[in-house]
């Protein structure tokens, strides 16, 4: 009878492992910190264990991994860059993706010579003894088709380290190198979910990017809620954009635009959409009380955010604008509406149409805050000092609705 090999009985552990997690949804970080933990229980002389992955996020460009025994492991992002950096250009990884090399295996204690990877020499300081790098590509292969070094590879570069007198035994690469690619189908299934978390949530919003990927996604499927709708739009937007240059509009608006959603999601609220150069957001907290007064909490906090903005704008020479918002709480229907090949998860409903006739009433009033009587009455008691400014019929709404500002005191 032939004797188990223990290193098959090695292998088919790791990969059993990896292919388990993988099902199971296990994130990133958790994935790799167990890789890595796993492989040190296998008898592998780890010391240290790098990945480095390319990331479809609007603020970063990638994204690393480093776990070092005895500390664990750290998650990492790269911002979006034209040019690689110096540290990069002149690390092994590097080296595996632009050369074409499938692999770096080099030994830090048989050599006298410093290595031309700065990283490895660094590594050999602290007591590294081997190193190990490789890929694996999530592209499909095309041989004959010219490579473009601006475009973002998908896949994963990984590198090993060890520390051992001896370094990594044949038995501990060939562990690595079998295991490979379960380790990069697993990642992959991990970097697709999160990838289509980021993008949903920046896109359709925290609160509409968790209801959609929770399978809220059946046309006409609406939920009827009470909530705090919040109608923010810019002053005086349309004659600038007519006055400066093309990038200055849409650094200005980005600008205005990141302090609202900022201050908004400070105050546990939800962007519903963008319009132009304003937005539509909406809270929903817990009973329509708690709504209005986080809603208005809001207000007082884009006041010294906005007037902050525009005091290091104007120190910057750049154009400066105001703001106006519009506040009103009712019910809502939230969900999905469109057609079959496109839906939008938003709001519709009595209360996001009254809130846009009050958004009509700042120039007539002088007021850059409007708030209904409805976020008035549910907010009390609260913070803010409310002022009245008169009752006043609204088209389209039966009753009279009396309007509401925010009193400012001097400081």
């Amino acid at each position: 009878m032939t004797a188990p090999d223990p290193d098959a009985a090695k292998s088919i552990d790791l990969i059993n492992w990896l292919v388990t997690r993988g099902l199971e949804g296990a994130d990133k970080e958790e994935l790799l910190e167990g890789y890595c933990n796993r492989l040190v229980d296998l008898g592998v002389p780890l010391m240290r264990f790098h990945a480095a992955q390319s990331a479809l996020h609007p603020v970063y460009g990638g994204t690393g991994y480093s776990w070092y025994h005895g500390q664990g492991g750290e998650y990492q992002t790269f911002e979006y860059s034209e040019q690689p950096s110096e540290q990069w250009q002149q690390s092994p990884l590097f080296a595996i993706l632009n050369n074409e090399v499938d692999a770096i295996h080099e030994r830090l204690v048989d050599q006298n010579e410093p290595s031309r990877f700065p990283l490895l020499n660094d590594l050999r300081e602290i007591g590294a003894t081997d190193y190990y790098a490789t890929g694996v590509s999530f592209d499909v292969p095309t041989h004959n088709a010219p490579k473009d070094a601006k475009k973002a590879v998908d896949g994963v570069l990984l590198s090993w380290t060890s520390d051992a007198p001896e370094g990594f035994q044949d038995s501990d690469l060939s562990l690595i190198n079998t295991a490979l690619p379960h380790l990069g189908l697993a990642l992959k299934s991990a970097s697709n979910a999160r990838v289509s978390k980021d993008l949903m949530r920046v896109y359709l919003g925290r609160d509409a990017g968790r209801r959609v990927l929770s399978g809220e996604i059946r046309r006409g499927s609406l939920q009827q809620i009470d909530a705090v709708i919040w109608n923010f739009d810019l002053e005086g937007f349309t004659s600038l954009s007519e006055e400066l240059p093309g990038n200055e509009i849409i650094e200005m608006l980005n600008d205005y635009l990141a302090v609202a959603v900022d201050v908004v999601h400070k105050c546990d609220g939800s962007i519903l959409k963008f319009m132009g150069d304003g937005l539509m957001a909406m809270f929903d907290v817990g009973e329509i009380d708690a709504d209005a007064r986080a809603a208005l909490g809001a207000v007082v906090e884009l006041q010294k955010r906005m007037a902050d903005l525009n005091t290091r704008r104007t120190a910057d020479g750049l154009p400066v604008s105001n703001y106006t918002l519009a506040l009103h709480a009712g019910e809502i229907l939230y969900g999905n509406i469109g057609a079959e090949t496109r839906l939008d998860f938003t709001v519709i409903g009595p209360a996001v149409n009254q809130t846009a006739r009050i958004a009509g009433m700042h120039r007539s009033l002088g007021q850059r805050i409007l708030i209904s009587d409805d976020v008035a009455r549910a907010a009390q008691p609260c913070a803010q000092d409310l002022i009245s400014v008169g009752r006043y019929m609204l088209r389209g709404v039966a009753e009279p609705k009396e309007l509401f500002t925010v009193y400012d005191s001097p400081k």
